[in-house]
């Protein structure tokens, strides 16, 4: 029994280890095309470089407007995620802790959006914003994505765990809808708020079709067009391989920061933070 139960650890073991391989290589590979020369990216035969090209790193950081549009792209990515966390909360606790008439009605109305195409809003999206006279603005991209459908849907589905008499407990006490919002039903659903912020800012943060849209100015631009624009389509560097790979792996490192401080909760449901003792 104890020689099974190992050969199953083992060959787990394994199986995670090929996967994370999968999954690590490519990463691997882009921070060591960015210290080759052209010449050793474009030359399948050699895997690692002759000699670190570390400069490579250096021109993109102080000779490029790169970390211009990481900063554009983390501002912007913030700002909508706070917004996105507060309006997804307030309807989600709505829908699922207050009565009123059409409520189930409202959420089919919701979820009905979901099922749209995103590149069905363009258009209208952009009429709006033009006639609001926000296109090219910060304030344009934060607008126009201010509510998540995804994010209703999750913490719906979180809060529903939440067991109503903890929240009708509060409301005796007298406590507001607001309060009983962020100080009861927040905490005890904290895992479901820090998926959905890490996976919308991962989205956010890696949007190209839509900021390509509405803006067009390179003080104005996010992290994914500025890269193409500036590094590949032409720009001052034209296709110079190593520094968008050293440009992308700059890109990535925020991201890679933000899931190491927040994985350990990115899967975790809330089976285990509530709970309703008598």
């Amino acid at each position: 029994m104890k020689i099974r139960i190992g050969l199953e650890k083992t060959g787990r073991a394994l199986l995670l280890f090929v996967f994370s391989v999968f999954t690590a290589f490519p990463f691997f590979w882009m921070v060591l095309s960015a210290l080759k020369t052209k010449a050793e990216i474009m030359d399948v035969s050699k895997f690692f470089p002759a000699e670190f090209q570390w400069n490579n790193f250096y021109e993109v950081i102080f000779q490029s407007p790169l970390l211009r549009y990481v900063g554009n792209s983390l501002f912007v990515s913030v700002i909508t995620l706070v917004i996105q966390i507060v309006t997804a909360a307030m309807i989600a606790y709505a829908l699922v802790f207050m009565e009123f008439k059409g409520r189930k009605v409202l959420f089919a109305i919701i979820m009905g959006t979901y099922m749209l195409p995103t590149a069905a809003t363009y258009i209208p999206s952009y009429i709006i914003l033009s006639k609001l006279h926000l296109l090219n603005t910060f304030t344009g991209l934060i607008v126009s994505n201010c509510v998540s459908i995804f994010g209703i849907f999750l913490l719906r589905q979180a809060f529903m765990q939440v067991p109503l008499g903890i929240v009708e407990a509060a409301r005796i006490d007298g406590a507001s809808n607001w309060k009983i919002l962020w100080q009861v039903v927040c905490p005890m659903t904290k895992s479901s708020f820090i998926t959905f912020g890490l996976m919308n800012f991962i989205t956010c943060y890696n949007s190209y079709m839509w900021p390509s849209l509405i803006t067009d100015s390179n003080e104005k631009m996010m992290v994914s067009q500025g890269l193409r624009k500036f590094f590949i389509e032409g720009g001052a560097y034209g296709t110079e391989w190593p520094l968008v790979m050293a440009g992308s792996a700059l890109i990535v490192l925020p991201l890679l920061i933000l899931f190491a401080f927040t994985q350990k909760w990115f899967i975790n449901g809330i089976g285990g933070d509530t709970g309703m003792k008598g």
